[in-house]
């Protein structure tokens, strides 16, 4: 079966950097578009980045767009979110989610996403 497998979580002080990693496996994941959602406490889940299947693409929300950077790798079926000049409203639990569809766009709505990770917290101390 699908499984998506989230990593590098922990506790950072402001201004810190940190790197995700998203395992994927019992798919092509070639195939796939990938993202990165999180959820902060009390809030709803977000989107944060994706990344077309391709990789040529990649998308993301307006609070992370300059300081975060995702990326893949399909000889390992691992997708990466690199987070740098962190700040304690990015405290949150993150997971990597895969989209099968084959339009040419990616997504940021979490509807479209078929597979979902377990989540790995990231907390950001002030």
């Amino acid at each position: 079966q699908v499984q998506l497998v989230e990593s590098g979580g922990g506790l950072v002080q402001a201004g810190d950097s940190l790197r995700l990693s998203c395992a994927a496996s019992g798919l092509t994941f070639s195939a796939y578009n990938m993202a990165w959602f999180r959820h902060p406490p009390g809030s709803a889940r977000e989107f944060v980045a994706a990344i077309k299947r391709s990789g040529d693409m990649t998308y993301y929300a307006d609070s992370v767009r300059g300081r975060f950077t995702i990326s893949k790798d399909d000889s390992k079926n691992t997708v990466y979110l690199q987070m740098n000049s962190l700040k304690a409203e990015d405290t949150a639990v993150y997971y990597c989610a895969a989209d099968r569809s084959v339009s040419q766009g990616i997504s940021a709505v979490e509807q479209y996403y078929d597979y979902w990770g377990q989540g790995t917290q990231v907390t950001v101390s002030s």
